[in-house]
């Protein structure tokens, strides 16, 4: 707020640029420039500091090329704004303009304020078809978009760039992380402040993970249905705008706090990648609000069937944005080079990002949004990480997008959840999945580091969830129920729930560090959910987008620290075995013989019959790396097994079931596994002469 916006207000038609979208303040002044391909007027609409009161209302005196712009000296950073603009409304041809609601700028860097609900936010008159038309004002209810300066004193300006064979996720939610964490003051939970303290790079430094996954930081909005019911949009995946943060997540409306936590965690060695929804927004369907798009351009930004007046849903949300049309496109570019330029952000995750490879005839890998990503030679740089499926015809796509994007791997949640519920003839898919899935990801140059493995994610139940309970309970979601996947692969052990019952709860550590070795040492890179390295649990319930207090936020005073040191012993080994992440899936040949093997306890290599014994459930997978270290990982879901060891002596490197996890030990012969555990075991290998 260091400038006054004066009274009269003039345009410097001479500075008036379109080339650069949204609110560019510089020159004195500030440029501002908005796509509207058939609106007969634009309005710039500027409030006062408090973003209550519309100061002036101007009409932007340039267009081409559907650009709407104007440059208006004394302007400048501080400034609350907002658009209105005219056209048709005529919703049976795809328009919806209507002057009265104000809208915010696509390219606001950060907005003022919340959507206060109102029957004014709707382009109709609520009650009534969208056909009609409401004349009452919006901008009381609305949020305004401030202008702000880029610049910003980095620390590290440099980018991480860590290799996707040393990559380490951790899925995390910037409140949630936060929220209950005794060692961070109160006035900063919840925050990006809270989310970058010590507290929490320690722990994450120490646990070993290299980069932090963090859903929706986008403004998004908090859906009317919700909050009458007294919930709220927890997770964030409902997006109002593509380059403001959300301003829950900040002190103020500063976004030089988002800056200083990326700073932070790239001077602890952690990079950032942001959960993205590029393929909706929040104004929902047709008889959704008029915040933004909707009243902007309607028929440019979402997709339309025959009928214009419907937009065409495949995310479930009520709409799809409509990343076909070249400007549409181009903001969704903008935006992510935004996020990576400005902001320092090292990669994505694309939320159901199948939508975004649509086009006229359905999913197409290499259609135009993937195309001009790989081309693109910032954002072919950072991380690419697609969520292969949507609610569409074809839209599960698990395997089917193009390097260099990484994809969710959910078989890998699934079939490693089933061979630790001890599930039978699981030997032959958990093989795959320690190989870094090739039959979906073996193909086209793909490296094996494609599939991100995980065995838990903010969508379902928690990792510790999965061994408490056998059904979800989501009754806190209001929806009696019905809402979550039914399908968990879960096993409650004998209790559903939390017991006091001390072989219970030995079971469910015990499964639960199992399955967490096998994600970080399967092939591919591994992603874990916050908290679920040390027992987080959300009572069960397995779609908590809704929850946001005690049942999401993790509860730090509670963690299992057993549970943790056995996680950060995985990621340790997995970090120092030099050569052990194979982005070859295992293919290669060395001089006597391949370099994956699998092995039956019996001590002989697995053969057919071995891999169709449906009671099988301890098996070793030995890697020889080019190093020529020997690597034998046993995972053994069943009873306590007698194990015979390949010729000579092994170095035990971990043992889940232990109290140290890795602690060292010897063993030549045979070794006894416990019961639901992971045992890695190495030796310096030298053929034979």
């Amino acid at each position: 707020m260091t400038d006054q916006t004066p009274v009269d207000v003039t345009f410097d038609l001479s500075l008036a640029r379109p080339d650069k979208l949204g609110a560019d303040p510089r020159d004195g002044g500030t440029n501002f420039a908005l796509f509207s391909n058939s609106a007969d007027k634009v309005e710039l609409c500027l409030f006062d500091e408090g973003g209550q009161h519309e100061t002036a209302r101007i009409t932007l005196p340039c267009m081409e090329g559907g650009v709407w712009h104007g440059f208006i000296p004394g302007v400048g950073v501080g400034q609350r704004y907002g658009y209105r603009v005219h056209g048709p409304y005529a919703p049976k041809k795809g328009h919806r303009y209507n002057p009265n609601k104000l809208l915010l700028d696509p390219y606001a860097r950060a907005l003022m304020g919340n959507i206060q609900w109102d029957d004014s936010l709707f382009g109709y008159k609520v009650g009534e078809d969208d056909l009609t038309f409401d004349e009452r004002d919006s901008a009381a209810f609305m949020p305004k978009g401030v202008v702000v300066d880029d610049s910003y004193a980095w620390d590290r300006s440099d980018a991480l760039r860590t290799r996707w064979d040393q990559t380490v996720i951790y899925e995390a939610h910037v409140k949630g992380l936060t929220m209950r964490h005794p060692g961070i003051v109160q006035a900063d939970r919840g925050t990006f402040a809270g989310l970058s303290a010590d507290p929490v790079l320690e722990h994450l430094t120490k646990l070993g993970v290299t980069a932090i996954e963090l859903l929706p930081i986008h403004a998004f909005a908090n859906d009317n249905y919700l909050i009458e019911k007294g919930l709220s949009n927890y997770w964030g995946y409902n997006t109002l705008s593509f380059f403001a943060p959300h301003q829950g997540y900040l002190k103020s409306w500063d976004i030089q706090e988002v800056k200083t936590a990326i700073d932070r965690f790239h001077a602890a060695g952690i990079e950032v990648i942001l959960d993205v929804v590029y393929n909706h927004t929040c104004e929902g369907n047709e008889m959704g609000p008029t915040l933004s798009f909707r009243g902007i351009d309607n028929e440019s930004y979402y997709m339309t069937g025959e009928d214009k007046r419907h937009v065409y849903d495949t995310t479930g949300t009520g709409n799809t944005l409509n990343v076909q049309h070249p400007m549409v496109l181009r903001m969704v570019m903008d935006s992510l080079r935004y996020w990576v330029e400005v902001m320092h952000v090292d990669g994505f995750r694309f939320d159901l990002a199948s939508t975004l490879a649509r086009d006229s005839d359905g999913f197409d890998r290499s259609g135009n949004f993937f195309a001009t990503i790989r081309q693109d030679p910032v954002l072919s740089a950072v991380k690419l990480i697609a969520e292969p499926w949507d609610i569409g015809d074809g839209g599960y796509q698990v395997g089917g997008f193009v390097w260099p994007f990484r994809e969710w791997n959910d078989k890998a949640r699934d079939d490693i959840r089933a061979f630790w519920r001890r599930d039978d003839s699981m030997t032959g898919p958990l093989s795959e999945r320690l190989s870094g899935s090739p039959v979906q990801f073996d193909h086209d140059n793909r490296p094996a580091t494609s599939s991100i493995n995980f065995v838990a994610a903010h969508d379902g139940f928690t990792l510790w969830d999965t061994t408490a309970y056998n059904d979800k309970h989501n009754e806190a979601n209001g929806e009696d129920g019905r809402d979550g996947h039914d399908n968990n692969l879960s096993d409650n052990l004998g209790a559903e729930g939390p017991t006091d019952d001390a072989d219970i709860m030995e079971a469910r550590r015990r499964r639960v560090k199992a399955a967490q070795a096998t994600v970080l040492l399967a092939q591919g890179v591994p992603m874990i959910l916050a908290g679920d390295e040390f027992g987080q649990t959300q009572d069960g319930n397995n779609n908590a987008y809704c929850q946001d207090n005690e049942i999401t936020w993790l509860n730090w005073e509670e963690a299992d620290d057993s549970l943790t040191r056995s996680a950060a012993a995985a990621i340790a080994l997995r970090r120092d075995l030099e050569g052990f992440v194979d982005t070859n899936f295992g293919n290669a040949d060395l001089s006597d013989g391949k370099a994956t093997r699998w092995h039956h306890p019996e001590g002989r290599e697995m053969t057919e019959d071995d891999w169709h014994d449906g009671g099988l459930r301890c098996l070793a997978k030995r890697i020889t790396t080019a190093s020529d270290c020997d690597i034998l990982m046993i995972f053994n879901a069943g009873d306590p097994a007698e194990f015979t060891l390949p010729d000579g002596e092994w170095v035990q490197r971990l043992d889940t079931s232990a109290d140290d996890p890795a602690a060292d030990a010897t063993h030549e012969g045979s070794l006894t596994v416990d019961w639901q555990s992971v045992v890695v075991l190495t030796q310096d290998y030298a053929p034979e002469e």
